[in-house]
């Protein structure tokens, strides 16, 4: 018997949980029977989900750089989970979150499966009655404990922006520039992903799904699959010496030694038309610098914005005109603002709607784009994204049809038995390794150099750097051989105090939506490595069945899921030792080790066979440690108040589009409130009657939100916000507003809130 029946007697907010609980039982119920009797063109139900997940804008280590003086001091735009599932009105469904942070957690995606099952087991008590007064036990089987979202049909992803909090891992070695575990960035994670999914399921509707072929100019039909289309300009491979150790067989099948094509699928509503989309394009999250000290969600967020804006405008409605979002003088563009800000007695008013259309994008393999200031760099390279996944959007033809499916399975990959088949020759068993990194891994990248004088490409080390690694664990010689030929500096995998310092076991996932298949991948692929595993998975997929085309059968690869194990290369540039290689953990077997795992799962997934769910991975919650100083207090000067302007904008002033509008405010630290799906920064526009009315918030590309301290003990803080104008702004009156809340040396938290003097834009 399961534990759901031994649920104590609900508390009033429970019983009011329960209610909007049946409420949405009975308006999905509605929507099956609406489908069963929908037109050929819709074959599933599909919904899509948006929620805030910005953790604290002040004092945390960025995850992503491992640089530990880069800590959070203010939000240069806010952080998202985006959901969309997909689901037979009968059947199976899944499950795909993307997050705007550096990679997936393995404590988190435990957490979220934890919650989520636990919000079914109320659902559950609710629908036995309802669904007898409904007649319909097919719902029933759909909606029953364990039936419909677990870590089987749930992907849970991440961008790679190096510009979000870290501490929400749980492994030692991703948590030691944090100063350890960071509750506050988990439970932003954790809480907003278990929103962004409830609004995914409770917006399920009858709709389609479309793969874009585009229409693309004579250049790209000469480089293109018959799916994606390409972008050329956006991204660059950082180890090229790497990838030129592969065979030159192999790489004479590629023109670009970078991945330079783009997926996309549309959703279309049945009765709405196009709600959202989500698009796969392989670039590195580092335009923003290992300086910056902004959250962000580079130049991936900044596409799923630009995205979002768009489709709001009338160009969308007016036939999909191909116009740059960015670009002057082509359409003026209705600002989108947060769902809610702070109010000063409330500290939540609900503002509007988030747009329905999401970007999604993921990385795949190690590119990277380089531009001489952050801040350009990413609405660059975000642009370029953006404008090609909305031509793709505007062309989206081939349907996904089929059924939905999908396997998941955990494999532990320190010691794991790789059957390495040669043409020719006779099967080789080989294994994997414990995790270890190598010396290039402390030499850093083209976008993030490490520090000392370690280099790329040492497949040495020195004895210096081995005595001090050496010092937390010595490898034996059996790993020595094992990694061989990266020289261990840090053998993570056999360290387990206070916990464990690397992932051993680790989950690998298929979807498959109609001729889709994403692999679900728990690291950083190279272009080659990623090549490799969708080739082979392909050719497991299209093995049995002749009549259908291997051109109908779309593999794409969503690195960075459900857990993080840093990087896969090929077992040729695992020889090079440069910083993929040297981050490889589980040694020069690891990309095969991948490749016949999924085969397996492919395999399983053709024959309708279960799988093993393999050995369970850690859930080492209770066994992080914090070492980050908590806010004691806040305060300002006798003469000022917080919310008070220390800088304010001088008194009638005038500025004019393309001007910056700074204030600078007596604040707190925002460590006291996320101001989730809130803001911490407002400008505003004074409308008829004197009612002041937002225009722009702090998840706004053109303003921003910067924290800081005179210093770094002091108890006082400012908060400066300085607004870019915009060309889309119009002529008018504003003022910008700060919201901030405050904490006393007693531990109580005020809310507070001010404004500047009243500005014109002309």
């Amino acid at each position: 018997m399961r534990e759901a029946m031994k649920l104590p007697p609900p508390s009033r907010s429970v019983l009011q949980k329960l209610s909007t609980s049946m409420c949405l039982l009975v308006s999905l119920f509605l929507v099956l029977v609406k489908c069963r009797g929908a037109s050929s063109e819709s074959t599933n139900l599909i919904g899509l989900g948006s929620y805030d997940i910005t953790g604290p804008a002040a004092d945390v280590n960025m995850m992503g750089y491992a640089n530990i003086e880069q800590t959070t001091s203010g939000i240069h735009f806010r952080l998202r989970a985006r959901t969309f599932i997909v689901a037979e009105p009968q059947g199976n469904s899944v499950v795909f979150v993307n997050l705007d942070v550096c990679m997936a957690s393995q404590l988190v995606t435990i957490k979220v499966i934890e919650r989520l099952k636990a919000r079914l087991i109320l659902l559950m008590n609710f629908n036995l009655a309802v669904l007898s007064a409904l007649h319909s036990m097919s719902v029933a089987n759909h909606l029953k404990y364990g039936d419909l979202y677990t870590e089987d049909n749930v992907a849970i992803s991440g961008i790679h922006t190096h510009a979000g909090p870290g501490g929400y891992l749980q492994y030692v070695v991703y948590i030691i520039t944090s100063l350890g575990f960071v509750q506050q960035s988990f439970n932003a994670l954790v809480d907003g992903i278990e929103k962004s999914i409830t609004q995914a399921h409770e917006n399920l509707r009858p709709g389609s799904i479309f793969i874009n072929k585009g229409i693309l100019n004579q250049l790209e039909l000469l480089l293109i699959v018959k799916f994606a289309g390409e972008l050329l300009d956006a991204s660059i491979n950082r180890s090229p010496s790497a990838y030129l150790n592969n065979p030159e067989e192999e790489r004479r099948n590629y023109k670009y030694d970078t991945d330079k094509e783009m997926t996309l699928m549309k959703f279309v509503d049945e009765e709405w038309g196009p709600i959202g989309s989500f698009n796969w394009f392989a670039t590195h999250g580092t335009s923003m610098s290992r300086t910056n000290s902004l959250i962000s969600g580079d130049n991936k967020g900044a596409a799923a914005r630009f995205m979002e804006d768009w489709y709001n405008t009338d160009v969308m409605h007016k036939g999909f005109e191909s116009q740059s979002l960015i670009k002057s003088g082509a359409y003026k563009v209705p600002r989108r603002i947060s769902n809610i800000i702070p109010d000063f007695h409330e500290h939540r008013v609900p503002l509007g709607r988030l747009n329905a259309l999401n970007s999604y994008l993921h990385f795949v393999n190690q590119i990277v784009a380089i531009y001489p200031d952050e801040f350009e760099s990413t609405r660059i390279i975000g642009e370029r994204q953006f404008e090609k996944a909305m031509e793709l959007f505007q062309n989206a033809s081939e349907q996904l049809k089929g059924t939905v499916r999908y396997r998941h399975t955990y494999i532990d990959f320190s010691d794991l038995p790789v059957q390495l088949s040669e043409v020719g020759e006779s099967n080789e068993l080989v294994r994997t390794c414990p995790a270890a990194m190598g010396f290039s891994f402390a030499a850093g990248t083209t976008d993030g150099p490490g520090a000392f004088d370690f280099k790329q490409g040492d497949d040495e080390g020195n004895a210096f750097w081995k005595l001090v690694g050496g010092l937390l664990k010595k490898p034996d010689e059996k790993q020595i051989n094992c990694q061989d030929p990266k020289p261990i500096l840090i053998d993570t995998g056999e360290m387990h105090e206070p916990y464990d310092w690397a992932p051993s076991i680790l989950p690998i996932q298929i979807l498959q939506i109609g001729q889709l298949v994403i692999l679900s991948v728990p690291g950083e692929f190279t272009t080659m490595a990623g090549r490799r595993l969708r080739d082979a998975v392909k050719e497991v997929l299209t093995s049995g069945d002749k009549e259908e085309s291997d051109n109908n059968v779309h593999v794409v690869i969503a690195g960075l899921t459900n857990t993080y194990s840093q990087y896969v290369t090929t077992f040729e540039e695992y020889q090079i030792q440069r910083y993929e290689g040297a981050s490889t953990l589980y040694g020069p077997h690891t990309l095969n080790a991948y490749i016949q795992e999924f085969n397996k799962l492919a395999s399983s997934l053709i024959s309708d066979k279960p799988v093993e769910r393999g050995p369970q991975p850690p859930d080492l919650l209770d066994d992080q440690i914090s070492l980050l100083t908590p806010v004691v207090m806040d305060s300002t000067p006798l003469s000022a108040s917080f919310g008070d302007c220390k800088t304010d904008i001088p008194l009638d002033s005038i500025f004019k589009r393309g001007d910056i509008v700074k204030a600078m405010f007596w604040s707190a630290c925002p460590r006291n409130d996320l101001m989730t799906e809130g803001t911490f920064a407002l400008v505003e526009i004074l409308q008829s009657g004197n009612n002041w009315e937002p225009a722009y918030d702090d998840d706004d590309w053109c303003l921003k939100f910067k924290w800081s301290r005179p210093s770094k003990l002091s108890a006082r803080s400012y908060a400066t916000i300085e607004w870019h104008i915009p060309d889309a702004a119009v002529s008018g009156v504003y003022r910008i507003t700060h919201f901030g809340a405050s904490k006393s040396l007693f531990g109580s938290v005020k809310h507070f809130t001010g404004s500047s003097t009243a500005f014109t834009v002309v």
